[in-house]
């Protein structure tokens, strides 16, 4: 005999259907919950067509192992896989090239790739290419909001004292930062180098500590500062190598140095208690009249150091560095920078992938959306020093098919793999782009209410 008949009102079915379905979102998201994401397998996604335009070299990537400086310049100069490019660049050292100072390298700049060295890692007086690093710790200052173009510089007695090259500074006399860059890249100038360390840091002292932290943060192991100018002193040492990674950070870091390596001649106005005067400022790097492509970057010379010249030139789209220490003259100096930078424009090509496509996104698995999104850490760029068709790079995507909550931004989901005739020569990180927190009971029930209403 069966009971009476139930009779459930309208809105008492809709409350029974929505409660079941809860039910059952809620079951099946605790089931997929228990499995495991991190064991899901590897998916490659391949892209044969390889860009038409980019910046590599030998597969450098200086933000590879970085998780949170994908807008950052490679300060270092650490390889996409880890090492340095120094060690696993094609030197050419066996080169038939006709070099005649002791100790020089060639350096590709948006890589760090190492061409040409010779005697490379050998301790040398620098001479005025010291001021590659006061400038760099200028225009570091002036990127940080630490101090402006427009600021006034008081020059100091001691400032004021230096010898060897100078714009005859007087003591009082003022500048501004601008024209202090000027005097400093254009004439090389002792007494503005000093006036600038004073302006900054205090004391030349404080200066040349921060230099030779600066130096040793770039990996410049053969280098010990002792003054900002390059005046001979003992123990006053660095080698063509570390002055290549110098000049890399400061023309990478801040290309509008060029605008002032590259002034030949210019004025400037010493205003001081006798009276207003021009003073002729004229460049001590002639190679930016003699060598079409030249760029800069910086001169020296000592009776101990002999002729040196740290050389930057562009032709197209690849940027060079060449580093001459100790030539025995300056036509030697010259035409042994002119070798090395033909050398390099001649035997080298680059490939280049701003990297700015974009990317599909990761499912994520027990968090609180389902996808996450990503971005690559950095361009990628790759040089050949031996005359391969770089037209055959082809790249591809190694990453999970899912990624588990929780997920952190900017961890390393994957990579943007390169390969050349099936040899792996770089690699980029693919980073996630925001947090994913683990989802809670709260947010699986919030999820199913709003499939419900809507």
């Amino acid at each position: 005999m069966s009971g009476p008949p139930v009779f459930i009102s309208e809105s008492g079915g809709i409350f029974v259907n929505f409660l079941l379905s809860f039910l059952l979102c809620f079951c099946l998201t605790a089931s997929a919950a228990a499995g495991d994401a991190s064991g899901a397998p590897v998916s490659t996604e391949t892209m044969t067509d390889a860009p038409s335009a980019g910046i590599i070299a030998d597969g450098s990537d200086p933000a590879d192992d970085d998780l949170t400086a994908a807008a950052d310049i490679p300060a270092d100069t650490m390889a996409a896989d880890g090492s340095d490019p120094a060690d696993s660049a094609l030197a050419a050292s066996e080169a038939a090239l006709s070099i005649q100072a002791p100790s020089v390298i060639l350096m590709e700049a948006s890589t760090g790739t190492v061409i040409y060295e010779k005697n490379a890692h050998e301790a040398m007086h620098p001479a005025s290419i010291t001021k590659i690093m006061t400038l760099l710790l200028i225009f570091d200052a002036l990127e940080s909001g630490k101090i402006s173009l427009s600021d006034t510089v008081t020059v100091s007695e001691y400032a004021a004292s230096m010898g060897g090259s100078q714009v005859y500074l007087e003591t009082g006399e003022t500048q501004t930062v601008e024209t202090m860059i000027k005097c400093i890249s254009v004439a090389s100038a002792n007494d503005a180098c000093v006036a600038m360390a004073e302006h900054l840091c205090g004391s030349e002292s404080e200066f040349v500590r921060q230099m030779n932290e600066r130096a040793k943060g770039l990996g410049m192991n053969d280098t010990t500062f002792v003054n900002c100018c390059g005046l001979d002193v003992d123990g006053h040492m660095t080698s063509a190598h570390d002055v290549a990674l110098m000049s890399r950070e400061l023309t990478v870091r801040h290309p509008e140095i060029h605008q002032y390596s590259m002034i030949w001649m210019e004025n400037i106005t010493h205003t001081t208690a006798k009276g207003s005067s021009e003073f002729g400022l004229a460049n001590t790097n002639k190679l930016i009249r003699q060598y079409q492509y030249a760029t800069g970057l910086k001169t020296g010379f000592t009776s101990l150091a002999k002729y040196c010249v740290s050389a930057t030139a562009k032709k197209d789209d690849m940027e060079l560095i060449a580093v001459i220490m100790g030539a025995p003259d300056p036509k030697a100096r010259t035409a042994d920078a002119t070798t090395l930078l033909n050398y390099g424009f001649g035997q080298c090509h680059i490939f280049s992938d701003p990297n700015r496509d974009e990317l599909e996104p990761v499912a994520v698995e027990k968090g609180i959306v389902e996808y996450v999104n990503l971005v690559y850490a950095s361009p990628f760029s790759y040089v050949s020093t031996d005359g391969s068709d770089l037209s055959g790079i082809e790249k591809a995507f190694e990453l999970p098919e899912s990624a588990a909550a929780p997920v952190k931004k900017g961890g390393v989901a994957g990579r943007a793999v390169y390969t050349l005739d099936g040899r792996e020569i770089g690699s980029v990180n693919l980073l996630y782009t925001d947090d994913v927190p683990v989802a809670t009971y709260k947010d699986y029930f919030l999820k199913a209410l709003s499939y419900y209403l809507t």
